[in-house]
């Protein structure tokens, strides 16, 4: 145990997200009918479908930037739909989940939260020659595997896996899931998170922060990281990262968490 908690305390620079308050494992975030409901139908005239951009298998798309949800942490989930409605995150993508948020009730946005923790579809990843052929960016899975796995100490970058877990298969219901993420998806956010390092503190309580910038970290924890990434490092991970499985042909059992 002791162990763990100092692992954890190692890790506090390099958070996608993490709650202040944690649900335990066995505690229900919220009515997964009534989440699949909305997931899939939407609800009245402002809330379409979430399955119209996020799959129905919850796999997103990198041709519309979104990202996968399918086996994602219902707490993150629930911080971001929070986060949307609040105005602390800005959809800069889609520029849909700001009001799409705002209508939805807090339970609304629990509920959805469930059902997309019950999201299991098959990791695939992002089609990296594909996404070659039509032009973009697309960086190195084996330089990637180095900084997710060892970090970059050479211009203090920590490792993913010591917050995000193998793979960033996630570390239960404090950090979220990153392996087999939309690279599209990893390198816009890292990107975002690095610009958000530039935001101000005065900017960030006025709710003024720049296109691109994202500052609804816990602690300013991923802007910490993200501010000492180069745009290489940027792209290598979220091409290593967007390939990862959660498990290693050793060791073929999916984490139960998941």
């Amino acid at each position: 145990m002791k162990r763990m908690i100092s692992t954890m305390g190692a890790c506090a620079l390099l958070a996608w997200f993490a709650a202040p308050t944690v649900a335990s494992a066995e505690e229900a975030m919220g009515n997964v009918n009534n989440g699949r409901l909305i997931y899939q139908n939407g609800k009245g005239d402002a809330v379409p479908a979430c399955q119209g951009c996020h799959g129905i298998d919850g796999n997103g798309s990198d041709e519309m930037g979104t990202p996968r949800l399918a086996y994602q942490v219902d707490t993150y989930i629930l911080k971001q739909l929070t986060d949307f409605a609040e105005n602390k995150r800005t959809d800069d993508t889609m520029y849909q989940m700001n009001d799409i948020a705002k209508a939805l009730s807090p339970q609304d946005r629990k509920d959805l939260a469930a059902y997309v923790h019950t999201l299991k579809s098959p990791y695939i990843g992002s089609n990296l020659d594909q996404l070659r052929r039509d032009g973009a960016e697309v960086g190195d899975p084996a330089q990637g595997k180095m900084i997710a796995e060892y970090g970059a100490p050479d211009h203090g970058v920590p490792a993913c896996k010591s917050c995000h877990g193998f793979h960033g298969r996630s570390a239960g219901r404090m950090y979220p899931a990153i392996g087999g993420q939309n690279y599209v998806y990893l390198k816009h956010e890292l990107e975002s998170w690095r610009n958000g390092a530039n935001t101000s503190a005065a900017d960030i309580a006025a709710g003024k922060r720049e296109d691109n910038a994202r500052v609804n970290d816990y602690m300013g924890q991923m802007r910490a990281v993200a501010s000492h990434m180069t745009d290489a490092d940027i792209a290598n991970v979220a091409a290593f990262l967007t390939l990862s499985k959660p498990n290693s042909p050793g060791n073929p059992r999916t984490p139960s968490h998941m």
